[in-house]
């Protein structure tokens, strides 16, 4: 089996558009997701933040009126329980060394946009993993961490690169709307990303290689899936 990093956001708040400050995090259906189906196939999973800080979980994805169901959100809290020690220890990004992971996870909530869009060690670890051809599978708001690689000229490592990310559609109908700092996957097409949105709040992934991308949470299972397949070889 293999060894797999998760690249989680530290951030617990987000600076909107008009100054306020938004609580956010992961969101829970997509770390609990990605980590259950890989960790159920025997894959082993570390989790790593910036500076090794204790990732927050998004209180909206635990809350029933955003979810829609008591019976998920209660699965998706008694799942963050099981695996509470290892949210509480993360690795630090930048002990991590890519050679160590035959994967790399980033899932989202809007925390990504606050710390791993503009984390230098990540953006290390991500274009050294891209040109080994690591798998790569960030989803929903995990892309923005995509942001972070960047050549020594400043250009975007996965310009030219097929992907997807939470749609700015998504985002201004159902996310923040018109406060949202920025739009992940408007960013990423403007950094030279050739991003493709597929229908809103359906599950859409996109594979360019060793790129694998999830659109919104409802893409968590599908790219873990996907990966799942990718490992196997």
């Amino acid at each position: 089996m293999s060894n797999v990093l998760m690249v989680v956001t530290a951030a617990d708040a987000l600076t909107l558009a008009d100054g306020s400050s938004h609580p956010t995090g992961y969101w829970a259906e997509e770390l609990v997701v990605a980590h259950r189906e890989l960790a159920a196939v025997g894959h082993a999973i570390t989790i790593a933040t910036p500076g090794g800080r204790v990732p927050t979980v998004d209180p909206g994805s635990l809350s029933v009126e955003v979810v829609g169901d008591v019976d998920k959100v209660e699965g998706f809290r008694t799942y963050l329980a099981s695996i509470a020690r290892s949210l509480s220890q993360p690795l630090a990004l930048d002990a991590v060394d890519p050679a160590d992971y035959e994967a790399i996870v980033l899932p989202g909530g809007h925390g990504p946009m606050a710390d791993l869009a503009f984390d230098a060690d990540l953006g290390a670890i991500l274009t050294s993993a891209d040109a080994a051809g690591t798998p790569i599978a960030p989803f929903c708001h995990g892309p923005a961490g995509l942001l972070s690689a960047v050549d020594p000229t400043g250009a975007l490592v996965f310009a030219g690169r097929r992907l997807t990310a939470f749609t700015d559609e998504e985002e201004l109908t159902g996310g923040l709307g018109e406060n949202t700092p920025w739009l992940v996957a408007g960013t990423l097409r403007e950094r030279g990303a050739l991003v493709e949105d597929g229908p809103a709040w359906t599950s859409h992934v996109v594979r360019d290689r060793n790129l694998i991308t999830g659109q919104n949470p409802q893409s968590s299972e599908a790219v873990a899936r996907l990966l799942i397949e990718v490992l196997a070889g």
